[in-house]
């Protein structure tokens, strides 16, 4: 978790990286808003990548993986059932609160993101494009029901009573690092409605985004000033395409990440700095209510 007094104390001591980011909003007031891992590690949700874009363990399941083999979908679901507490119990933090109030201001009026914990729409964003889908959703490939992910949480834990009290490090969205010895008794969870395979609503690595996702946020970005882009290393090019087509349209691009990103020689300005403190900070500067 990020100290806030340690980050706060960060942006007095360069008055001018917060300057330059209020003056970016200033000239650019319609932003297209980009979010990623590094805006909800504040609510305990760890990110995928570290400082220089590097997967900080092994990467995540790819949707060939999980729809190739039964090993790979037990594997899947016994860390997920591990690990989806720790998304299903975080609260937004003050990034996620302090993009609201800027979309409450009009400075916002389309929010993406790559995350898929759906705490912007809890911090109060209306507008809200979930790139990647929402986790709290479970979709049967067979026959097209939808499943609340916590419904299959209850079938998952009376199913696999064995990792009722086991603890394992967590990992980005609902993932946790478990190797467990009897991997190959998991038992999957199934349609309720007709047996057939689950798999949760969200685009896994290897999947591709949604066409009307995609355009939806190609319409935003053509209605905008500028791209704000806030917690990602855009290392996935579902995320880092937006900022290619901007630099194409003449939209300039400003960055707050703690560590490089894939479009470092893109943008016009970039914050080393906190997601929380910083966007907090610029809204007090440009006088919005809390």
């Amino acid at each position: 978790m990020t100290d806030p007094q340690a980050a706060s104390s960060d942006l007095q001591s360069d008055p001018h990286t917060l300057d330059d980011l209020h003056r970016f909003v200033q000239r650019h007031p319609r932003l297209f808003v980009l979010t990623g891992a590094g805006i909800s590690t504040d609510s305990g949700i760890p990110g995928y990548r570290d400082d220089n874009g590097e997967w900080k363990r092994s990467p995540p399941i790819t949707v060939q993986e999980f729809l190739g083999t039964q090993a790979m979908r037990q594997r899947y679901w016994a860390r997920s059932m591990v690990g989806w507490p720790v998304v299903a119990n975080a609260q937004p933090n003050a990034a996620h609160v302090a993009l609201a109030r800027l979309e409450a201001a009009g400075h916002v009026p389309t929010l993406v993101t790559q995350n898929v914990d759906g705490l912007h729409q809890r911090a109060g964003s209306r507008n809200v494009i979930e790139l990647h889908g929402g986790i709290d959703g479970v979709t049967c490939l067979d026959c097209g029901m939808q499943h609340s992910r916590a419904s299959i949480q209850q079938t998952l834990e009376a199913d696999n009573p064995a990792l009722l009290n086991v603890s394992a490090e967590t990992a980005a969205d609902g993932d946790a690092h478990l190797e467990w010895h009897a991997l190959d008794t998991f038992r999957v969870p199934a349609c309720s409605n007709c047996g057939g395979l689950l798999k949760p609503a969200v685009v896994f690595f290897g999947e591709s985004v949604p066409r009307e996702r995609v355009e939806a946020a190609s319409h935003a970005l053509d209605a905008a000033d500028a791209v704000l882009v806030a917690g990602s290393s855009l290392m996935v090019y579902s995320g880092y395409r937006f900022c290619v087509w901007a630099q194409k349209l003449g939209k300039p691009i400003a960055a707050i990440n703690l560590g490089r990103t894939r479009a470092d020689p893109l943008l016009s300005l970039k914050l080393a700095a906190p997601c929380a403190d910083t966007l907090t900070a610029l809204a007090g500067r440009l006088a919005l209510e809390p």
